[in-house]
């Protein structure tokens, strides 16, 4: 839903001032830097180092056909997510589903980090004629605190958990074009519905870029000083970007001016995509995870920044599509979601890891697994 005409450029001056503590929160520590220029090589290759070298999980923790209740056809699992509810140990995982008609937003829970099961719908197609109806793929959660060691813990709202949603119009095809996000609510963090009828976020705003013109595709929702961060991936013809928009109210919410905040890099390995963000506070400074498609594989990346509108992207991978010595992510590797687990001080890096398996227009799609020191009193 998009602000009024004649509130619009009042809207966008407010939010754009309202970004200024942003700028100054991230260069507490170093008063003489300035947040605008950016970063050097020497800054990220120091900020991305332990990021780097984990150790791959051989096998999928979700696989690309899970036994899930009442879907057939299932051939592709997508986009992790991992939470938790407050006052629940465990820990959940949203994921998106492809039945060969469009996505549907499924949850899996886990008291481990590697064994996941309990197979539950927690958000199914929209009503037909509804901006949703070909799919809603879940991810964009509110949380409680978005440092790099916090839980990742559901934050309530009047009463409610509340997320951004992938919306897609049309049934019947792989990736039918997406051309905005939902707003949906849960009262108890496992089950959604939609917040309201219409999108929240379209290639129809009236303030929507040439860069996202096509298509927008997931949200990366986050609370910073009173106002919220919506970072995205969208798309114009064939290559994809992301950006960020902004809101007081998870309604109304205005496209960044200044978009894309992370470009495609000729001859790089984002140079066709800049995709699906998820960004993260790292002691003084933001970190974004995203994955760039090119070099003919799609790789985990990673961006920094000290204000949450300026970022450097690091040009080398952290993963490359293929690094998995099983062969499980041979084709791609892409769309993390991280989680610290205190009881084993290790990181878990959840990312799509797509084989290539030929005949399957997925090609075998399912959760993979990287983590920050070897899990050695397990096997797969």
């Amino acid at each position: 839903m998009k602000l009024p005409g004649k509130y619009f450029k009042a809207g966008l001056a407010m939010l754009m001032a309202l970004a200024v503590p942003a700028i100054g929160h991230g260069a507490e520590t170093n008063v003489t830097t300035d947040p605008c220029q950016p970063l050097s090589a020497a800054t990220l290759a120091q900020w991305s180092a332990p990021f780097r070298h984990w150790h791959y999980w051989p096998t999928h923790v979700i696989p690309a056909n899970p036994p899930l209740p009442g879907a057939t056809n299932i051939i592709g699992t997508d986009i992790p997510t991992v939470y938790q509810i407050p006052g629940d140990d465990k820990w959940y995982m949203s994921f998106v589903a492809f039945d060969g008609k469009g996505y549907q937003s499924y949850v899996a829970e886990s008291t481990d980090l590697l064994h996941w099961g309990n197979y539950r719908l927690a958000m199914g197609y929209g009503p037909e004629g509804e901006f949703d109806h070909g799919g809603r793929t879940l991810g964009g959660f509110l949380l409680e605190s978005y440092d790099l060691k916090a839980p990742r813990v559901l934050k309530k709202r009047d009463g409610k958990f509340w997320t951004l949603y992938g919306a897609y119009v049309q049934q019947g095809g792989y990736e039918l074009h997406p051309d905005g996000q939902g707003l949906a609510v849960s009262d108890d963090g496992l089950t959604w519905r939609p917040a309201q009828d219409s999108s929240v976020l379209s290639i129809r705003d009236p303030d929507c870029g040439d860069w996202e013109s096509d298509r927008i595709y997931m949200p990366w929702l986050m609370e910073f000083h009173g106002r919220f961060f919506d970072f995205y991936n969208a798309a114009h013809q064939r290559h994809e970007q992301t950006g960020v928009a902004f809101s007081t109210d998870l309604t109304h919410w205005i496209h960044y001016p200044a978009n894309p905040i992370v470009r495609n890099r000729p001859g790089g390995f984002d140079a066709g995509f800049c995709s699906d963000p998820k960004v993260y506070r790292d002691g003084d400074h933001w970190m974004m995870f995203y994955f760039g498609v090119g070099h003919g594989t799609a790789s985990i990346m990673i961006a920094f920044s000290r204000d949450l509108m300026h970022w450097t992207a690091d040009p080398d991978p952290l993963y490359k599509g293929g690094g998995n010595p099983s062969g499980l992510d041979k084709q791609y590797a892409h769309k993390v979601s991280l989680v610290y687990n205190p009881r084993n001080d290790t990181f878990y890096l959840f990312y799509c890891a797509v084989p290539g398996k030929k005949g399957v227009i997925t090609g075998g799609r399912g959760i993979g697994l990287l983590t920050s020191k070897p899990l050695t009193d397990v096997s797969p």
